[in-house]
């Protein structure tokens, strides 16, 4: 992952709303979530979610696609992986004692998550 968009990333996350969405959004799993959902959800309004969803959507960390009438939000765990690549890449020049931990953690299912 180049830097610029790890900063794109890191900036759209950078934000309460849009982390509170981002984040229901991979507890939701591939499935995705309904935009009035995510907005019930987190007590968003709908027009503050969408700006939301957009930054995050621009950063390439949710995608949309349309369900009948509805815009079904899911996360896109391919680029989340990347960025915790990314930001674990060069953790501690390589000493495993150190970096295993983190990466351990990040490894961990999610609680609630249908694989816990």
């Amino acid at each position: 992952m180049e830097s610029n968009i790890a900063v794109a990333a890191l900036s759209a996350l950078a934000h309460p709303g849009r982390l509170e969405a981002f984040r229901l959004l991979v507890r939701a799993g591939s499935e995705g979530m309904a935009a009035g959902d995510i907005a019930r959800a987190t007590g968003s309004l709908p027009n503050t979610l969408s700006a939301n969803l957009n930054v995050l959507a621009g950063a390439g960390l949710v995608q949309s696609r349309r369900d009948g009438r509805s815009i079904i939000y899911s996360a896109a765990y391919e680029r989340m992986s990347d960025l915790l690549a990314f930001l674990v890449e060069d953790c501690c020049d390589g000493r495993s004692e150190i970096c295993g931990p983190v990466v351990e953690k990040a490894a961990r299912p999610l609680c609630g998550a249908p694989s816990c």
